[in-house]
């Protein structure tokens, strides 16, 4: 799959994701999704995403070209360590 049609599947999978998911008794603002890192390896993808909200979400994308299939995992930012070095 190229690249730009790999990041606009995933996007919109995340953004399904987000607004079936929010609390339907809120207005969901609206938000935008940026790419903060991708990759291509021969037949597969793979990317981490993460929105304007601020919900401490990020998620990760994968494209496996074997089986055409994409996957998405959601994830919340336990913490933030920091360190001067």
């Amino acid at each position: 799959m190229e690249m730009k049609d790999f990041l606009k599947t995933s996007k919109s999978v995340i953004h399904d994701y987000i607004v079936e998911n929010s609390d339907k008794n809120e207005e969901l603002p609206e938000f935008h999704i940026h790419t903060v890192w991708a990759s291509q390896t021969l037949q597969n993808n793979k990317a981490l995403l993460n929105t304007t909200l601020s919900d401490d979400m990020y998620y990760e994308s994968t494209y496996d070209g074997d089986k055409g299939e994409i996957y998405v995992d959601a994830y919340k930012r336990a913490q933030t360590l920091s360190r001067k070095v």
